[in-house]
């Protein structure tokens, strides 16, 4: 088992070990997919501005430009190849990302330069800077805080530089100083806006990330649990029964829902078969009785345990299946489920071997016990009855012999029939058994017994390897079960279910669950320690377990969604193939959908200020943003009307369609079409088409500088700023994340195509503005400053520029758009995959645990699975339990075997049907303290007190005497059932029941097929009250008959009757007709 280590990915756990692998998420995730969108738009922007400079005609003259370009390009190209074969690390994708932005803002600032030196509208470059500080944020991998750094210091530098260009510095202008404000301010919303553009989508990747663990744990957890269900259930059957038994739990689980419900009816179907030619092999330990009177209850369970496991093995040996452990009797056949020739001398020899294993005992530790082996061979009918406390057995006329063969033994000895002399081939040597003389049906049936002679007596001892035997005082001062726990210890048998963990009976590539308390959650990784004891192999699991989650978590996030194959997607195009899916996820709420209606309002306030700032002051102006404010303000107002009118239930009804905005898709997309589509056109409706007197002379000042009114800025200064505008409107349509991939395509082609049709009109009817504008702009320039081009602005070139700058913020958008929408639909995705493994997940851990329970009481069960799975000893001792057995006689005389009822299949059927109907009756709340233990045969037994606290400080006097009368009125329920068995059956079965209380000892035993059982001499006294019992009948002993008489009920002593190994014992009869409900706890 691996190493103890401290869990992480628990509820409210976190450690650097998650940190990490979520780091290594977003990397291939996130960072990878982003960097790469960035590393295509840039690379396409710089073959544009190569391709734009060589179109100018004078390629010389932008020879900065083209230079630079070149270079970057091949910087991109090469990081894009990096980035696309994954061979950048996290801290070298962080120098990437360095270098990048470093290469863009050099890119720009030549651009500027470029432009300065012609003369040209340096203010022309600030949509290439705002371009800059938009993907910082969105992007590039940066982290928050360094995401704001860089793009606050890209803000400035460019302001700065502006500043200087202009001459503020150096000769202060309004002018200039209003377009430096609204030059911030187009940066602090390109900030903003990124900045809530990151939050978002880191937002949704980790969420996405916690939901892909999820569903990766669950998975995991899954097939935990189908590997602990499997080898749980293979340990009580076998497997060509335990899976159409497993089918069964399933279905009745997704119909039903409610495990309570569960074995209601569930097994009424026969799982029984038929086989030929097997040996049965009975043995029974001779002395043990007196041995286990003297044993403490751990004591108890370790010795059978041992001995029962080192049968067991000797059973795996010899090719021998265990079939059950009744008491200290142990029985098992050869030839299931694969017929065997050699099944005769399999038994034969596992009884050899077992008289040898108890021989070795008795002389290590001198305690008088010994083996009595009884064999028969012929065929069996094996298989599983009742609904609860399933348990494989075999039944047949050949079943009962061997039962006899033992009973009729010899200690020491192995003793077999005629029928398995014949199946030897003289394989060994036999003597006469003499069986008739000790048992009278072996007499009555004239069936000749032997006994077989061990070829290992005929031989000289070997020296002895086993532990010496006390001599002297320490014999006398150690008890005989003392010496018999500590040298059975030395056998090492394996403790029960510690095989539920075991990788042997599944794939080798699953991990074990860790000792010890199992978390909330399956663990992603551990912190592990230097553990010296920890095998290559435990380390190798640890690590084959981290590679499983990153490789699922790689494999998750595919770098390139659009091309990638996916049983989910189309293969081009983020649209799920399931068309119930795609309208489910269309159609599914927005958390917090209402913040980008916010983030919208926000950069329609900077476009307002832009405006203000520097556009002529019209009434058309006025008009229009007044109307978009009035619209926004509405549309504000209804989105956070529940969060501001919580203490107004007169506005209940607003509150309730302000909630809907997240929930309702209709609602939520008609407002955010109307938002952008506010946003879209107000970024343009004020550009001026035709020339205005305001506006085609020159302005007042040299300097550029506004004079009240009259003073204005020529449109060639201003078309940069309504450049910017639109950009911005752009991207306020982008910072709707979950909204339609599809509808924001069309906005943005839209929006586009009406704003490259405006500018170009604009720019035709104002193609010779700039030559005035950029004199007064030359006038602030240095005085040896020389310009080597003529002072004007070409508008075909300022055209040119615009086009390329919305051009490139419509592509980087809508490639973004994509990838979000792929992020967006990925999580869905994850959360409906978790939602359904989870479902399933649930499924099986019922599954899991109804199939323990049905071989453990519950509260034993929770030792061995749940959240403890304790793999130790689990023994207990009880003060009072009271104890009962009912058995059906008259079923043994009514068992026949002949072709008309399938050799006593369908006599089985019946006996299904009655253990099923008494195993209903435990589902009554009236019976919630009863515990069936087993059946054996046609025998029912059961116990009450098993399920509270043990100890006499934990069970008063009167919650003993309510378990006695609880168990009487179980045992009358069972004759009612019967009754109505007869009825329909039309047979006259009784019940013959016997019942007595007092201190038991319980445990779990066997690790093979592990058995939760009951020991003491409660116990068989109460088999002995059933068995010398009459039909019809409860029989009870002196001391439970008067604590029955103490709760109301009717008793009729029978006398004294002679009890094996007890002597004579005065029995009661409980009237069953005159039984009341006056028990304490039972009304």
């Amino acid at each position: 088992m691996p190493a103890k280590g401290c869990y992480f990915l628990n509820e409210g756990e976190e450690g650097p070990d998650q940190d990490a692998l979520y780091e290594k998420y977003r990397l291939t995730s996130q960072h990878g997919p982003l960097l790469l969108t960035l590393l295509v738009v840039a690379a396409a922007a710089c073959i544009a501005l190569v391709a734009i400079a060589f179109s100018s005609g004078d390629p010389p003259a932008h020879q900065a430009v083209l230079v630079t370009a070149f270079l970057t390009l091949a910087v991109f190209v090469a990081l894009y190849v990096l980035v696309y074969v994954e061979c950048l690390v996290r801290w070298w994708l962080w120098a990437s990302a360095l270098l990048i932005w470093a290469c863009l803002v050099t890119l720009g600032y030549v651009l500027v330069y470029d432009s300065w030196r012609k003369a040209a509208c340096v203010w022309e470059q600030v949509p290439y800077f705002l371009f800059v500080v938009f993907v910082v944020y969105t992007l590039l991998p940066f982290s928050m805080r360094a995401a704001v750094v860089v793009g606050v210091l890209s803000s400035i530098s460019h302001l700065l530089v502006l500043g200087a260009l202009a001459g503020v510095f150096s000769t202060p202008s309004i002018h200039v100083g209003l377009q430096l404000l609204a030059a911030a301010i187009i940066f602090l919303c390109g900030n903003l806006t990124g900045a809530f553009h990151k939050h978002q989508l880191q937002d949704a990747s980790r969420d996405l990330f916690t939901y892909t663990v999820k569903c990766i744990q669950i998975r995991r957890k899954l097939r935990i649990e189908k590997r602990q269900q499997e080898n749980l259930l293979l340990s009580i059957l076998p497997a060509h029964i335990s899976m159409g038994m497993k089918l069964t739990i399933i279905e009745r689980l997704k119909e039903h829902g409610d495990r309570r419900y569960m074995p209601d009816n569930n097994f009424h179907s026969l799982y029984v078969r038929r086989h030929q030619n097997v040996s049965i092999l009975y043995a029974d330990i001779v002395g043990f009785t007196r041995l286990a009177s003297d044993c403490s209850p751990k004591e108890l369970v370790v010795m059978l345990n041992e001995l029962f496991g080192k049968f067991d093995q000797i059973a795996k040996a010899n090719e021998c299946m265990r079939i059950k452990i009744l008491g200290d009797c142990y029985y098992c056949v050869s030839g299931l489920p694969v017929s065997l020739p050699t099944h005769a001398r399999n038994c034969v020899k596992m009884g050899l071997d077992m008289c040898e294993a108890i021989k070795q005992v008795r002389e290590a530790t001198g305690v008088d016990i010994s083996m009595r082996v009884g064999i028969h061979s012929g065929n069996v009918l094996c298989g599983v009855i009742g609904l609860r406390k399933w348990q494989y057995d075999v039944w047949s006329h050949d079943v009962s012999l061997a039962n006899r063969m033992e009973a009729a033994g010899v200690p020491g000895r192995v003793h077999i029939t005629e029928a398995t002399l014949n199946h030897l081939d003289k394989a060994y040597e036999v003597e006469d058994g003499h069986g008739q003389q000790r048992d009278p049906y072996l007499k009555e049936m004239n069936i000749h017994t032997y006994l077989v002679i061990d070829p290992r007596s005929q031989q000289p001892p070997p020296p002895s390897q086993h532990l010496p035997k006390p001599k002297g005082d320490a014999a006398l001062k150690m008890r005989a079960s003392v010496r018999m726990t500590r040298y059975l210890e030395s056998w090492g048998a394996a403790r029960p279910f510690a095989h539920l963990n075991h990788r042997e009976s599944v794939s080798s590539t699953e991990t074990p669950v860790p000792k010890g308390r199992r978390p909330k959650a399956i663990p992603l990784r551990r912190h592990r320690t230097p553990d010296r004891s920890a095998s290559p192999k435990g380390r190798s699991e640890d690590d084959s377990y981290d590679d499983e989650m990153l490789s699922a978590i790689e494999g998750l996030s595919s770098t390139r969604p659009c091309c990638s194959k996916s049983d989910d997607f189309y293969t081009f195009g983020s649209i799920f193939l399931e068309k119930g899916f795609e309208r489910e996820y269309r159609l599914a709420p927005i958390p917090r959908a209402r913040h980008y209606f916010a983030c919208a309002s926000l950069v329609f306030a900077c476009i307002l200020l832009v405006h203000v700032l520097l556009m002529p002051r019209t009434a058309a102006l006025g008009v229009s943003f007044g109307l978009v404010a009035c619209v926004l303000g509405l549309v504000l107002g209804l989105c956070f009307a529940d969060e501001f009118l919580r203490c107004c239930p007169a506005w209940a009804m607003l509150r309730a369609i302000s909630e809907r905005v997240e929930t309702h898709p209709l609602l939520r997309l008609s407002l955010a079409i109307l938002t952008v589509g506010s946003l879209l056109t107000i970024a343009i409706i004020n550009l001026p088409l035709s020339p205005l007197p305001a506006l085609g002379a020159p302005a007042g000042n040299g300097t550029g500088e506004r004079t009240g009114s009259s003073g204005e800025t020529a449109p060639c200064a201003l078309l940069p700023y309504y450049t910017c505008s639109c950009i911005l409107a752009f991207i306020a349509c982008s910072v709707f994340l979950r909204m339609s991939l599809e509808l924001k395509v069309v906005l943005l082609t839209v929006a586009l195509v009406a704003y490259l049709v405006f500018f170009h009109i604009s720019l035709c009817s104002w193609w010779d503005c700039c030559g005035y504008n950029l004199s007064n702009l030359n006038d602030t320039l240095k005085p040896n400053d020389t310009l080597s081009s003529p002072p004007a602005c070409p508008w075909s070139g300022l055209r040119t520029t615009i086009s390329f700058y919305l051009v490139l913020f419509y592509t980087t958008l809508v490639m973004l758009s994509r990838q979000i929408d792929y992020y967006c639909r990925l999580d869905c995705l994850w959360k409906n995959k978790f939602k359904k493994e989870q479902e399933e997940f649930e499924t099986m851990e019922n599954v899991n645990r109804l199939l323990l329970e049905n071989v453990l009481p519950a509260h034993v069960a929770a030792h061995f699975i749940g959240d403890k799975l304790n793999e130790d000893w689990y023994h207990q001792s009880y003060d009072c339990v009271c104890v009962m057995f009912a058995s059906v006689p008259d079923f043994k005389v009514f068992y026949t075997e002949c072709d008309i009822n399938k050799e006593g299949l369908e006599c089985l059927r019946l006996l299904n049907e009655i253990i099923a109907d008494f195993d209903e009756l435990l589902l009554k709340p009236k019976f919630s303290s009863v515990e069936k233990i087993k059946t054996i045969g046609s025998t029912y037994m059961a116990a009450a007190g098993l399920s509270g606290p043990s100890g006499h400080e934990n069970q008063d006097l009167e919650r003993q005497h309510a378990h006695v009368g609880t168990t009487v009125e179980f045992s009358i329920a069972l004759m009612n059932k019967l009754d109505g068995i007869n009825r329909h059956s039309f047979n006259s079965f009784r019940l013959r029941v016997g019942i007595n209380h007092g201190p038991v000892i319980a445990g779990v035993i066997g690790a093979r097929k592990p058995q939760y059982d009951i020991w003491g001499n409660t116990v068989n006294v109460a088999s002995r009250m059933e068995s010398t019992g009459e039909l019809g009948k409860i029989q009870v002993t002196e001391e439970t008959c008067t604590i029955l008489q103490g709760l109301g009920y009717s008793c009729e002593c029978r006398g004294l009757i002679n009890v094996k190994g007890k002597g004579e014992l005065r029995t009661y009869f409980v009237c069953t007709d005159t039984a009341k409900f006056q028990g304490l706890g039972l009304n």
